[in-house]
């Protein structure tokens, strides 16, 4: 009985001797491959953080660089006429952000997928469900992409930036901020619009570039179109050498010549070239010293009669006759239901 019972141990040991050798010669047959596995990760993982660590710091200089070059112009003489300082910053710093998104959705993508394939893990299953979610996130979310690519090719070709003044269609007004989704417009009554940028069709930029300043002088029709070509010409030489306007106007006060001319009015358009944003100030001026100096010169000016505003056509709400009105009309009888037939009487 004890001699079976000491046998016991002594069998298990070679059977647990074989498999801790057994499982020694496995480790030894695969470390240098895991060590080897372990390193390229390793080294995949390090050169992909150096390399996005290079690419953010290269992105942000040029963005610097970009800022530099913008204070530098706005220092000179023609700084304030040709840049927007602020504008220039806020689309440096849009462009600089969506650019270090880029290159760190593509370093890191890359690195996680180099990594999964020094596991001898199928990318094919994985590629192949991350394009199907792909297309269902696409779908789902479309507005959602259609806004961010819409503000990203905003701001690249710069259509418009902060200052700006724009007709967007859906809203117009000051921009105030340009966002990669949305944009925000303050209105003339100070009112805020948050407008996507994938709705925006078709953009009106009325600060790019030059503006015109349009008035129109109306006078009786017996006055001398002479000697008030003569005044405008006057009001426009002093408001040309005035400040600020002398900076405002690009280009000369024009007399366009008669726009309209009436039974009781002549009609005369002035026209000048302005900075953008500055044509509705100089219309103001214009029309305040060219009804001064008319008034000085013993020339009225002449306002539109209440006779020539058109007037509202009363028939234009009424509904054309119908041909069902009339009883006797051959429309009306088709219409109208059927006259039941009485029933005749049998033979007897």
């Amino acid at each position: 009985m004890f001699a079976s019972a000491s046998a016991r141990p002594t069998s298990a040991l070679p059977a647990s001797a074989a498999e801790a050798a057994e499982a020694a010669g496995w480790v030894q047959r695969n470390w240098e491959t895991w060590a080897a596995t372990g390193l390229r990760i390793v080294l995949i993982v390090a050169i992909a953080m150096v390399l996005r660590t290079v690419v953010r710091r290269m992105i942000t200089r040029l963005i610097q660089r970009m800022n530099r070059t913008v204070t530098a112009v706005e220092d000179s003489a023609l700084g304030g006429l040709l840049v927007n300082a602020e504008r220039r910053r806020q689309r440096s710093a849009a462009i600089g952000s969506v650019l270090r998104s880029m290159a760190s959705f593509v370093i890191l993508g890359t690195a996680g997928l180099m990594v999964l394939g020094a596991l001898d893990i199928n990318l094919a299953p994985l590629l192949a469900s991350a394009g199907v979610a792909g297309v269902a996130v696409g779908f789902g979310a479309r507005n959602l992409v259609t806004d961010f690519l819409s503000g990203v090719f905003m701001i690249i070709e710069d259509q418009y930036g902060m200052g700006d003044t724009v007709d967007a269609g859906v809203a117009s007004g000051e921009v105030v901020e340009v966002g990669l989704r949305v944009t925000k417009l303050r209105g003339d009554s100070g009112e805020i619009w948050y407008v996507r940028n994938g709705e925006v069709k078709r953009i009106g930029n009325l600060s790019q570039g030059w503006a015109v300043a349009g008035v129109d002088v109306r006078v009786p029709y017996e006055a001398d179109l002479d000697r008030v070509r003569e005044v405008i010409a006057g009001v426009g030489d002093a408001l040309s050498k005035a400040e600020p306007f002398s900076e405002q106007l690009w280009g000369p006060v024009e007399i366009l010549g008669l726009s309209e001319v009436t039974l009781d009015a002549s009609v005369l358009r002035v026209a000048a070239k302005t900075m953008p944003g500055k044509a509705l100030g100089v219309e103001r001026e214009l029309r305040w010293r060219i009804k001064r100096e008319l008034d000085a010169a013993g020339i009225r000016m002449q306002a539109p009669l209440p006779g020539e505003e058109p007037a509202d056509d009363a028939a234009a709400g009424v509904a054309a006759p119908s041909a069902l009105a009339n009883p006797a009309s051959p429309q009306s009888a088709a219409a109208s239901p059927l006259t039941p037939v009485a029933p005749q009487g049998g033979r007897r």
